[in-house]
């Protein structure tokens, strides 16, 4: 039996909806998920499914019992409309690891569906797209207390980008965090003896990922008015991915408001190393 976690990360993304990120620039949700895991569990092995690609075979009982922790990515895809073809399967494989009691975690869409799978609600923002860099994000009672959490300063920024939002907690859900803008940040859910920990935002995201996806969104950014045209869209890009080069550039930093929770990848990533050494090793050695 090997020592080190055997991963599942589920991009929960289309077919369509990674090649778009690809041809920006952008690295499609579930390698920048890879990549993550590798940094924070040396040695760990991860396999990659797609459930909204047709025909693709989805884990259950013992095969989804072989992996020691299912990471969910964010997903273009929209949760609340349960009927689409795309996200059905996504929510039966949610259920099935509440089911089968192996500790999730993921970012965005990962949130959204670890909800509405135990019985929650999402809906499309009342605001709007919340994008770039959600700024004070701040943890609740419940989230000071918190293993996930656990390290973290209680006020933080992260990167963000969606267009929905947990309305409705499911019984067994906690909020763990929440800024003016979107009240669940993050959240934990025990349902059916199961677990997922999961936020709105992206800490597998930095600065080079953030500018790829806003390049990719820019003629929907420009029509929500993020921007005022595509050349400032391209500036701002242009900024971002500058920064990302030289992180000593202290004029770009102030300028684009980043500060070192942003840009330590130890620290934005905290969550997710919290959730590895409090729910997933402890479940291997059960």
């Amino acid at each position: 039996m090997s020592t080190e976690p055997h991963f599942l990360v589920v991009d929960g993304y289309s077919r369509a909806g990674r090649e778009d990120l690809e041809a920006g620039g952008a690295t499609t949700a579930g390698l920048l998920y890879r990549e993550m895991l590798f940094r924070l569990s040396p040695g760990c092995t991860v396999d990659v499914i797609y459930p909204a690609d047709p025909g693709v075979r989805l884990p259950d009982g013992a095969g989804l019992e072989s992996y020691d922790g299912l990471a969910w990515t964010g997903s273009s895809l929209t949760v609340w409309k349960e009927n689409d073809p795309d996200v059905i399967p996504q929510i039966e494989l949610m259920k099935a690891a509440y089911r089968y009691q192996v500790p999730s975690f993921g970012s965005c869409w990962a949130a959204q569906i670890g909800a509405v799978a135990a019985g929650g609600r999402c809906v499309a923002h009342p605001y709007g797209r919340e994008m770039g860099i959600a700024r004070k994000v701040s943890l609740t009672p419940e989230g000071r207390g918190h293993p996930m959490y656990q390290g973290k300063p209680t006020v933080f920024d992260a990167f963000i980008s969606h267009d929905d939002e947990v309305t409705h907690l499911p019984a067994g859900g906690l909020c763990l965090a929440s800024n003016t803008y979107t009240r669940v940040q993050a959240l934990s859910i025990i349902h059916q003896g199961g677990v997922i920990w999961a936020v709105q935002y992206h800490p597998e995201y930095d600065l080079h990922e953030l500018a790829r996806l806003i390049h990719c969104r820019t003629q929907k950014l420009v029509g929500l008015s993020f921007f005022v045209d595509e050349a400032d869209a391209a500036n701002y890009v242009t900024r971002l991915e500058a920064l990302h080069q030289d992180p000593t550039r202290k004029d770009l930093a102030w300028q684009l408001g980043i500060d070192s929770d942003l840009m330590n990848a130890d620290v934005r990533t905290l969550e997710v190393r919290n959730w590895i050494e409090q729910l997933v090793l402890p479940g291997m050695r059960r």
